[in-house]
């Protein structure tokens, strides 16, 4: 008996201190993302979760321990409940618990669950047992329908999430080079960019108001032009209308001259 409570003590010191350890690397990363999270750079942050993953680790260890007594076999019960402020508690529990009483026994010592869940388990219960066959398949059934319909859309992912990792055979191109010449002939010798005609000069197509001589506004009579508008003779001047009027009449009776 003597030796049982002697590895259980070791066993208990132990894991106090792996316990201790780790609580207070998780205090100092809390005060440094609270305190320095502007000057905090990732690798630091890497580190202090390293530390607590090893100390997690040494803790899984002592309580996996061949000589390590099997804790969930043991029972904590309280040896004095009082009203009074107990100075050693607070020391112990770093000022959470002033006092051990009657109210609070059950909470810190609880081996069932709370009345509100143990009553709503008893609810459910109840109504497991007061359901059929027939509706307890029905239920089944359709739960094992939507399980199946998500593992497919799942395995689905996953097969196309393969497929497309083994296709890839280098890292995936973001650039190109035919792209990247078209730039840089454009910025340095201006290929395929268009340029800007200026205002006031004709366009290829000739002067800008000239129309087909005869030519006269829809639904008008031939050989008038529109008001504002002058047909240009080849020396860049304005013919006289009496004149062309005089010409054409000497072209149809030439014995008139």
């Amino acid at each position: 008996m003597q030796r049982e409570e002697k590895q259980l003590d070791l066993a208990l010191d132990a894991i106090i201190t792996r316990v201790n350890d780790l609580k207070q690397s998780i205090s100092n990363m809390i005060v440094k993302l609270e305190m320095e999270h502007e000057t905090l750079n990732w690798p630091t942050f890497l580190d202090n979760f390293a530390l607590m993953s090893g100390q997690l680790t040494a803790l899984t260890k002592v309580l996996t321990h061949d000589k390590c007594p099997a804790l969930r076999n043991l029972a904590v019960l309280p040896i004095q409940l009082s009203q009074e402020r107990d100075t050693e508690l607070l020391r112990i529990t770093e000022q959470r618990v002033p006092q051990f009483s009657h109210d609070l026994a059950p909470d810190y010592l609880r081996t069932k669950l709370e009345p509100d869940v143990e009553q709503r388990m008893m609810q459910l219960e109840i109504k497991a047992g007061n359901m059929t066959f027939d509706m307890a398949q029905k239920q089944v059934s359709a739960f094992n329908k939507v399980m199946n319909h998500v593992w497919d859309i799942v395995s689905k992912a996953r097969e196309e999430w393969e497929s497309e990792s083994g296709s890839r055979t280098g890292p995936q191109q973001t650039t190109s080079i035919g792209d990247t010449h078209l730039l840089v002939s454009a910025v340095s010798a201006g290929k395929s960019l268009k340029m800007p005609v200026p205002q006031g000069q004709p366009g290829p197509q000739g002067m800008m108001g000239q129309g087909r001589p005869g030519s006269g506004p829809p639904g008008g009579p031939v050989g008038m032009i529109n008001p504002g508008q002058q047909q240009m003779g080849p020396m860049g001047k304005v013919p006289s209308g009496i004149k062309t009027n005089i010409k054409a009449a000497s072209q149809i009776h030439p014995y008139n001259r």
